[in-house]
């Protein structure tokens, strides 16, 4: 059928557009000679987890084990959990993940390490980890290296858990002023993550993966130092309007969401069928990728969605009233597309404006 004559709220992605900014992320990782571990949660989908293993991508990362639970079970094999995993409950469920799959997560205390050596107490193999490094984002991970040598020793004295490396996330980048504040946030989190693991290999830890990433600063082109060996950014495949705002243009923004025109109760009000349940009120509020207002209208420079409840999407736009009535189709490319994402049962893969799969985002609502 054509896109538009989907009930609405719908999750589109345009299949073109998608393949095109997963071939040129697999090239810029070809290129600077790492391996591509694209973060899932984004899109949260397993038939396009498969997709961009395919497309050359060695592995996928998610952001919780439910997640890659249901990656799992549809035939991803390996798999990084960028996370601190933390409880008994979800260390088990790593431990039978393992007995079938390479599976890895994140690690940043002793604490938490004495509860993964509990865990794992018996395991045919151990707990590979991946010590988390803070490099400015402010979030977790190891901040000081006196810290970081402590966890190290810690370590040495663990039977049941195996240090693979270390890796970290520039997330602060989004922040960036410009291209430029961007690309030097990311090579001082990149020397930043390079010396952890330095100090690390002078402790006697032979460090196989040195592992970074954020999509802001993937999508530029920046060189990539000599010894980091994956880059994992997430947003890249669909992109939204706070990435479009960081390199200028939405030729690369594949996923929108198509919504409906229900109401115009005045002169200048025009509202839609969507609010936060199907888009969320998050937004970007400094740097290059700042956006204005709840998600920008596609095909409509300039115009933003102004405000949401839980089910109406509010524009008060002259030129946007004028030329929409009720029962017009329109479609919106979000601010911050990962928790969007998650907000719907199902995406629909558009070419040539005709629906051509519907995929079931599967990892929908997997936060344990």
């Amino acid at each position: 059928m054509n896109y538009l004559e989907l009930d609405t709220p719908a999750l589109l992605i345009d299949r073109e557009i998608m393949e095109k900014n997963c071939k040129d992320m697999q090239d810029y990782a070809d290129r600077e000679d790492v391996a591509l571990r694209p973060h899932t949660k984004t899109h949260k989908m397993s038939k396009l987890a498969l997709f961009q293993e395919n497309m050359g991508a060695k592995g996928i990362t998610v952001a919780k084990v439910g997640e890659g639970e249901v990656m799992a079970s549809k035939g991803l094999k390996d798999i990084f959990i960028a996370n601190e995993i933390v409880g008994e409950i979800k260390l088990r469920r790593v431990r039978e993940l393992a007995k079938d799959i390479d599976i890895s997560f994140g690690l940043d205390s002793i604490l938490q390490a004495k509860m993964v050596e509990v865990a794992f107490e018996g395991a045919e193999k151990k707990a590979r980890v991946l010590i988390e490094i803070e490099v400015g984002e402010e979030r977790s991970g190891v901040v000081t290296e006196e810290r970081f040598t402590e966890l190290l020793d810690f370590l040495k004295q663990c039977s049941n858990i195996e240090l693979l490396g270390v890796f970290s996330h520039d997330g602060h980048s989004y922040g960036a002023k410009d291209q430029e504040e961007c690309r030097i946030i990311n090579l001082e989190a990149q020397r930043r993550t390079l010396q952890f693991a330095e100090l690390a290999r002078k402790k006697g830890f032979l460090i196989s993966r040195i592992s970074i990433g954020s999509t802001p600063s993937m999508i530029f082109n920046f060189p990539i130092l000599k010894g980091i060996t994956e880059i994992r950014p997430g947003t890249y495949i669909f992109m939204d309007a706070s990435q479009a705002n960081a390199y200028g243009n939405f030729t690369r923004n594949a996923a929108t969401i198509l919504s409906t025109v229900i109401s115009i109760p005045t002169e200048q009000r025009v509202i839609i069928d969507v609010g936060a349940k199907g888009l969320t009120t998050q937004r970007r509020t400094k740097g290059f990728t700042a956006t204005k207002g709840l998600g920008r209208i596609k095909d409509w420079s300039g115009v933003a969605l102004e405000n949401v409840f839980d089910e109406h999407g509010i524009l008060n736009h002259q030129k946007f009233h004028d030329a929409v009535q009720v029962g017009d189709k329109i479609e919106i490319i979000p601010n911050h597309i990962c928790p969007v994402v998650n907000l719907h049962e199902t995406a629909y893969l558009i070419s040539d404006g005709k629906v051509i799969e519907k995929i079931p985002v599967d990892c929908r609502g997997k936060l344990k």
